[in-house]
């Protein structure tokens, strides 16, 4: 899948992160930092999708939102914000959003609403189980199942597994892990992408995920 984005987010930090992670997925990317210039670019009709943060510089996330539906702007937007009370959440909706995130967040996680907001109605439905040989991983009720049981997974296990079944063979560095599966405040010296991946060979089997010295680890093919 492709497709023109405009990430709005005044954090440098967290711009980067998305940013070079949808355009490692594909899709053409172009950030800015403040309300008035994303409603100017967003009002151009260039973007299939915004993601927009609502702590914004000058005019803030939900003013900008308000001023593209007005414009009947129907870009879909998808915003991303610290705030997490309920009532945020049901203004932001209500003002015209079609999701909601709130940060800290998982790219997968974005990714996953950003193609369902960009995906044809005409389309096949989104993939809700995930295999590779006797594994499968359930993405509705998070569990895996193997020919003899169904295992039960933590919410960060679930993560890494769903990472590793829609890269099968691919070798995953453990930046890219850290990133995926941490969201854009791991540390990179931390161990505990190890620690997760043994955790999760107990559960589905010590060989399935291999150890590629000094790359990373990859689900066995």
């Amino acid at each position: 899948m492709s497709g023109r984005i405009l990430i709005v987010e005044d954090e440098q930090r967290i711009a980067s992160f998305v940013e070079k992670g949808l355009r490692a997925n594909g899709f053409t990317t172009s950030v800015v930092g403040d309300g008035d210039t994303a409603l100017a670019w967003a009002l151009t009709g260039d973007f299939d999708l915004v993601v927009l943060d609502l702590g914004l510089p000058g005019r803030d996330g939900f003013a900008v939102l308000r001023a593209l539906r007005e414009a009947k702007v129907a870009t879909p937007v998808v915003i991303l914000t610290a705030r997490d009370s309920v009532h945020d959440t049901v203004a932001g909706l209500e003002g015209g959003a079609d999701d909601y995130m709130t940060k800290p967040f998982r790219f997968e996680e974005l990714l996953a609403r950003v193609r369902l907001r960009l995906r044809p109605a005409d389309r096949a439905p989104e993939v809700t189980v995930l295999r590779h040989d006797e594994l499968s991983l359930d993405l509705r009720t998070r569990r895996a199942r193997l020919p003899d049981a169904v295992v039960d997974l933590t919410a960060r296990e679930f993560a890494l597994l769903e990472l590793f079944l829609r890269h099968p063979g691919q070798v995953l560095s453990r930046e890219q892990m850290l990133s995926h599966v941490w969201g854009y405040d791991f540390d990179p010296g931390s161990n505990v992408v190890d620690v997760y991946v043994r955790a999760l060979r107990r559960k589905i089997g010590n060989d399935r995920i291999q150890t590629v010295r000094g790359m990373g680890y990859r689900l066995g093919v």
